[in-house]
């Protein structure tokens, strides 16, 4: 029964006035209007949060969607849509790269001696490996203490939520193997020249058919909170329009602010001499990621773990084969020309890196589930990853990038030939098994749970 009640919820309304002063001062220096210049870091900041409303107001507008959409398909849009600062902050680089490219015919460094080229591909390495790094273990420190909490208070821990694991539907599979499919694509990327439109193309090839076969799901009614659940209960009519004015309301914000937040972190690393690939690479992904990252702890906390690391998996399929491929796209409108996005040595083992901590992630999803031992791996790993790039010279970070690298190999081949009968199964689960299928195996193991 839809609800009736006036009241909107405080956390909708915190979330479009932090937006505010952003997006006007974005819009106000689009249109020439008066407005006032603020210092890099304070326009970072202030850019920044405006990006972490949209991004809420994203999140909360996709999950109601759910409830007119097939549970695979709403899971895909929701992981989409809860990313999609990500891509307007990696498409402004990206443009700026093009242009750079367009004017000189290379990529010339600029005067603090950054690679504008080098600088759209920062956000999504460093996106990707938070996102892994420290979102996944973050879900299944949540879920442990939450499951922890549930039991001191007399109750139980639930399908997907044990002390110390995550476990995952087996109509997940899909995800696990599509990350896989574009994570051996992507092992290929650090020994080109470029990112080019032919791997644009496979890329988004690898989406697509991510997309069609998690259509096939059947619906099912979403378990909403706050926000989402007060836009959810609207009536039929009026949902669909208030969530399309709040997709409206959020993709105008991130319009008018995402350039804006770009160039105030790299003037920011120019005025205090910070690194700015450093920045970009880092503190960017905070902005975009970071709303995700709460809603998905806040599911956890509610022993709703599986669908909250299945939210987060979906996002990194999509982060790993549309935004990696929609940025040559960007770039090539950008310089108008069909030449690929330059990659130097650097470029190449950051993508080196990220594929290689994609591969040993989906190695541990192969049974379905994320243990906190496998959690600790990949905090513990990213860990040593971020420390190393900010406190070492390039050159001596390099030779750890590539050690991390072989480390991340070893440990996934050593998880896949562990579990080399799951890997088999949860292929076929993932690309050709039935839905109906997959949620009956389902049942079954939970009965005799």
């Amino acid at each position: 029964m839809p609800d009736s009640r006036p009241r909107v919820p405080l956390q909708l309304v915190f979330a479009i006035v932090i937006a505010l002063p952003g997006a006007y001062l974005g819009a106000a220096s689009y249109l020439g209007l008066p407005h006032p210049e603020l210092a890099p870091p304070l326009a970072a900041a202030v850019y920044g949060i405006a990006i972490i409303g949209a991004a809420f107001i994203l999140s909360w507008a996709a999950e109601a969607a759910q409830v007119d959409l097939s549970a695979g398909l709403a899971l895909a849009l929701l992981a989409l849509l809860a990313v999609l600062p990500e891509y307007a902050v990696d498409f402004v680089f990206g443009f700026r790269a093009g242009q750079v490219f367009e004017e000189n015919g290379a990529c010339v460094p600029d005067a603090a001696g950054t690679n504008p080229c080098s600088l759209a591909l920062a956000n999504m390495t460093g996106a990707n490996r938070v996102l892994v790094g420290v979102g996944w273990p973050l879900v299944v420190l949540v879920a442990t203490l939450a499951v922890r909490h549930a039991k001191r208070s007399g109750g139980h821990d639930s399908v997907s939520t044990h002390t110390g694991a995550v476990t995952m539907p087996r109509a997940m599979s899909a995800e696990v193997v599509f990350l896989g499919i574009a994570t051996i694509y992507s092992l290929t990327l650090p020994l080109r020249s470029s990112l080019t439109l032919v791997d644009a193309a496979v890329l988004v090839a690898i989406f697509a058919a991510y997309a069609l076969r998690l259509a096939k799901a059947p619906a099912e009614e979403p378990d909403l909170q706050g926000a989402a659940d007060w836009i959810a209960c609207r009536p039929k009519p009026g949902r669909r329009w208030l969530v399309g004015g709040l997709f409206v309301i959020a993709g105008l914000v991130i319009l008018t602010t995402a350039e804006h937040f770009a160039e105030g972190l790299v003037a920011t690393g120019s005025e205090l001499g910070v690194d700015q690939f450093v920045l970009v690479q880092w503190v960017a992904p905070l902005a975009s990621e970071s709303p995700e990252l709460i809603v998905a702890c806040l599911y956890a906390w509610r022993l709703k773990a599986g669908n909250s690391l299945g939210t987060l998996l979906s996002s990194k399929v999509n982060q790993w084969t549309l935004l990696v491929g929609t940025l040559p796209i960007v770039f090539a409108v950008s310089s108008t020309s069909l030449h690929g996005l330059p990659l130097d040595t650097h470029q190449r083992l950051e993508l080196l890196l990220t594929a290689s901590q994609s591969l040993f992630a989906v190695s541990l999803l192969v049974t379905l589930g994320l243990s906190l031992r496998g959690a600790v791996a990949l905090l513990v790993l990213f860990l040593v990853q971020f420390v190393t790039s900010i406190t070492l010279p390039s050159e001596t970070d390099r030779i750890v990038v590539v050690a991390m690298s072989g480390v991340y190999l070893v440990l996934a081949v050593a998880q896949f030939i562990r579990h080399r009968r799951l890997l088999v199964r949860t292929t076929k689960d993932g690309l050709v098994t039935r839905f109906g299928e997959l949620e009956k195996a389902d049942e079954e193991a939970e009965a005799r749970r």
